[in-house]
């Protein structure tokens, strides 16, 4: 009798009562609610001491000590209105997640990332009746997850970010730079203006000085930071030296503190001895540091492809960059080019280069012949050159060969105009990764790489992609492949602006 009384006592224990105590918590910054209804209790109970088995948080009782709330097949419109009502402070910080992300992570073993497919949204606020922002829960803090195209809803305060980028990298300021440049992604990604600092609540890579600068923008349109940088005698020489091709921040620095704040002065300096590419620089300044066109790109790739097929019919030319995401100009052109032949690549791009000369539109060539060698790799400092062969050219572009004719100064009637043009040449079962990363953007490639790191144990650059718990390189034939591989939703090159 006293065991069926204990039998029927431990049958009618309430969930929950048999508390957290069951195994290590092995995920700290991570509390996981589940939600009973349509779920139902007994599949409720089983997933908690899953969750809890594999060294996951998982509360009784929603409160804002939760992380993260877990829904299985209720509607969006009901779940966020009992949400609402359950008198939450803390709900915009709270991951709203269907089931699948729980699923996933229990055959994992550990909480895999999460994805725009993984998230439950506050129907209200996507009604066109409603107000613009949308739940803040749905930004990753990795540029790799976010849809990111040229258009920017918050261009003032992201205009106002890159001044800061841009003064602290001429400065070899590496820590603030890359925060302002996370923080600067993460407004382009939004589809909707900020409009209040209360919006910003919740957003990732937003720290206390971004948000100084959003507000002062928000209530005087303009940040006294950014307007005291930009009246900088320091800034604007760096800017202006530094824009020279060849010439980088340290150089800069060392003419500014020789007192030169001029080319003038610069080409008048005996002390100065200009290298090759600055020389080029200087001559065809007028030129390369204007934008170039999609069109004038285009045009150059016709012209590459031309003295391509002479060579061979199979290789394989790709204008990559901003032009392949989307843009309309940029500063330079960038092509992939390679061939089916493996070891024939370095013949092919030297081959391209005779050619140019041949023809008189080569107006400067520095060629890096190939260090490439997979026995040594992976490697655990990302280098921001690759070590496929390589050349950094100047082309004359004539204007004959353009729609509409070349971008030129009022007043020029050359009818040509001087273009920088870089052409990459890696092996054929290397060009996936090389043309991941060779198609930008900075942040999207910065992003991927530390997304692969910390949340995949994986090590990614343009040579390939290595999996540190399997120990051994992956293959991949396409960038498909690739997101594949970390586990990550495709995203077009038009959608990598980040």
């Amino acid at each position: 009798k006293s065991l069926m009384i204990a039998v029927v006592k431990k049958r009618l224990k309430p969930v929950g009562d048999d508390v957290q105590g069951h195994g290590e918590v092995k995920f700290q910054d991570i509390r996981l609610y589940l939600v009973e209804r349509k779920m139902g209790r007994s599949r409720r109970t089983f997933l908690t001491q899953l969750a809890r088995s594999k060294g996951f948080a998982v509360e009784d009782n929603l409160s804002d000590g939760v992380t993260h709330v877990v829904s299985e097949e209720n509607q969006a419109t009901w779940l966020w209105t009992w949400l609402k009502e359950s008198g939450l402070r803390d709900l915009p910080r709270m991951q709203v997640l269907d089931i699948s992300w729980f699923t996933e992570s229990m055959r994992e073993g550990r909480p895999v990332a999460l994805e725009t497919r993984h998230y439950i949204q506050d129907v209200s606020l996507i009604l066109p009746e409603a107000s613009p922002t949308p739940p803040v829960a749905a930004v990753s803090q990795y540029a790799c997850q976010r849809q990111t195209t040229t258009e920017n809803h918050n261009k003032k305060f992201t205009d106002a970010f890159d001044v800061l980028v841009e003064n602290y990298e001429l400065n070899d300021n590496d820590g603030p730079s890359v925060a302002f440049r996370r923080a600067a992604s993460v407004l382009k990604s939004l589809s909707w203006t900020v409009r209040s600092l209360e919006a910003t609540n919740g957003l990732p890579c937003l720290g206390d000085h971004s948000k100084t600068i959003i507000e002062e923008i928000l209530q005087y349109g303009c940040s006294s930071d950014v307007e005291k940088i930009l009246r900088d005698e320091r800034y604007q020489t760096l800017k202006l030296f530094a824009s020279v091709f060849g010439v980088g921040p340290k150089t800069a620095e060392k003419w500014y503190r020789k007192g030169l704040r001029s080319f003038d002065e610069v080409l008048a300096e005996p002390g100065i001895q200009l290298n090759r590419m600055q020389e080029a620089g200087f001559l065809h300044y007028g030129d390369i540091s204007r934008a170039v066109s999609k069109a004038e790109a285009q045009a150059l790739g016709s012209i590459i492809d031309e003295a391509v097929q002479r060579i061979t019919p199979h290789a394989v030319l790709v204008l990559t960059g901003g032009f392949r995401r989307g843009k309309e100009f940029g500063h330079d052109v960038d092509f992939l080019l390679t061939t089916p032949e493996p070891g024939k690549e370095e013949d092919l791009l030297l081959t391209v280069i005779k050619i140019f000369r041949k023809q008189g539109l080569l107006l400067y060539c520095d060629y890096q012949a190939s260090t490439f060698d997979m026995s040594k790799f992976p490697c655990l400092k990302f280098e921001a050159m690759d070590h496929f062969p390589k050349c950094f050219l100047i082309l004359r572009l004539e204007g004959s060969r353009v729609e509409g004719g070349v971008q030129q100064e009022e007043g020029d009637d050359r009818g040509w105009r001087a273009v920088r043009v870089d052409i990459v040449s890696p092996p054929i079962d290397r060009y996936a990764f090389a043309l991941l990363g060779w198609t930008g953007s900075r942040q999207f490639e910065r992003d991927l790489r530390r997304f692969a790191r910390w949340e995949r144990k994986m090590l990614l650059d343009n040579h390939g992609l290595y999996d540190k718990t399997k120990n051994k390189f992956l293959a991949a034939k396409t960038e498909k492949d690739i997101f594949a591989h970390l586990g990550l939703e495709y995203m077009e090159p038009w959608q990598r602006n980040a």
